[in-house]
């Protein structure tokens, strides 16, 4: 996949503070004495209802430039409705939005000339070729003829269409169309991409790709990116932070690795431990809640294992306690939450509609 055309380069990513429930005010510069980036999207108090239906409620939100942000949830969670506010395609029923300082809603072209929107289906012209498709949408954003083809062209090369830019789109496949889309979405240089499952249909390859080319747009391009999908592990990869939206509310938001300490009770690190017989997990329950380091001991003798959360690497101190004690150790390591666990944790019971209880630390919005 070729390098993205840009018109700047800047290094680095924001690094972003941990954020649950409602948005808080953050301080002006990063812990690296950096000027934090601008807000680019701003919610507050945003609400949305249907008739008797809240779609949306009391959303506080500041995303930045150059972030990635992942938005999760069920279906009817309260993404889609959120992207359509932020693109000024619903009107909110209470609260305020600004995308780049502009309220969507009243000023809807401002937002539409640097937003770009990628569906999670796209539309285009069966007839025309890839390319014809592009050139299309640069005329509509008042590119000169000269600089829309070397966009399309630099654009097709670095979605990885070049080879078929010149096919009817009625041949491409789902990943092709989505590739496509992705590039006609680039074509204004846009400095906000909203994105619906932009991955969907893709091969693995081809997603590995996808997600550079994301990444390389925050990071050199400083474009702001909102992704909504379901596929976590893909989400886990690029984004910066993500929200968790259910029944309407977010609920929590922050980065993977500060809601995986918000599982873990606030402990910065979690050791699992196995013990044979299982009935002993109970006695090593006890033996180890008190020792110094530790913070919180959950056991389960059905199993024989056992999470400790701790402030630092206690497994040596643990091994001895238990081996001293005449529990047998069968296992010992350090435990880390992935995005699977953390998004799990607020759906338990599998019903997507009824909020569950935040995790440790968090509350609701």
């Amino acid at each position: 996949m070729s390098t993205l055309p840009s018109e700047q380069t800047v290094s680095g990513a924001p690094a972003q503070p941990a954020e649950q429930g409602r948005a808080v005010e953050q301080p002006a510069t990063l812990a690296n004495g950096q000027a934090r980036p601008p807000a680019v999207i701003e919610a507050r108090g945003l609400c949305k209802r249907y008739g008797q239906h809240w779609a949306v409620r009391d959303l506080d939100l500041v995303i930045h430039e150059g972030e990635i942000f992942g938005l999760l949830g069920p279906n009817g969670a309260g993404k889609t409705t959120t992207i359509l506010m932020l693109l000024g395609l619903t009107d909110p029923t209470t609260g305020t939005v600004r995308v780049l300082g502009h309220d969507p809603w009243r000023e809807p072209l401002a937002v539409k000339a640097s937003v770009g929107y990628l569906p999670e289906n796209v539309g285009f012209y069966d007839d025309m070729t890839g390319r014809q498709n592009l050139m299309y949408t640069a005329r509509l954003n008042g590119l000169p003829d000269a600089v829309a083809k070397e966009r399309v062209q630099s654009l097709l090369e670095a979605v990885g269409l070049a080879h078929a830019a010149d096919r009817p789109v009625r041949v491409y496949s789902r990943g092709m169309r989505q590739r496509l889309g992705l590039a006609d979405v680039l074509v204004k240089s846009p400095r906000v991409v909203i994105l619906d499952e932009p991955t969907l249909g893709i091969d693995p390859a081809g997603i590995r790709e996808i997600l550079d080319l994301i990444a390389r747009l925050a990071r050199e391009e400083r474009v702001t990116i909102l992704i909504s999908s379901h596929l976590l592990h893909q989400v886990q990869q690029i984004c910066h932070r993500v929200g968790i939206f259910v029944g309407g509310r977010l609920i929590a938001h922050g980065s993977v690795a500060e809601l995986s300490q918000k599982l873990a009770g606030g402990a910065p690190l979690v050791v699992d431990v196995e013990v044979e017989p299982k009935e002993d997990a109970r006695r090593a329950r006890d033996l180890l809640a008190g020792l110094e380091g530790v913070s919180s001991v959950d056991a389960d003798p059905k199993t024989g294992r056992l999470q400790v959360g701790c402030s630092r690497d206690v497994r040596a101190k643990i091994a001895r306690t238990l081996l001293e004690h005449g529990v047998d150790l069968v296992g010992l390591g350090l435990h880390t939450y992935g995005l699977d666990d953390i998004y799990h944790r607020y759906f338990q019971g599998g019903d997507a509609g009824e909020q569950r209880e935040p995790v440790a630390g968090a509350r609701p919005a």
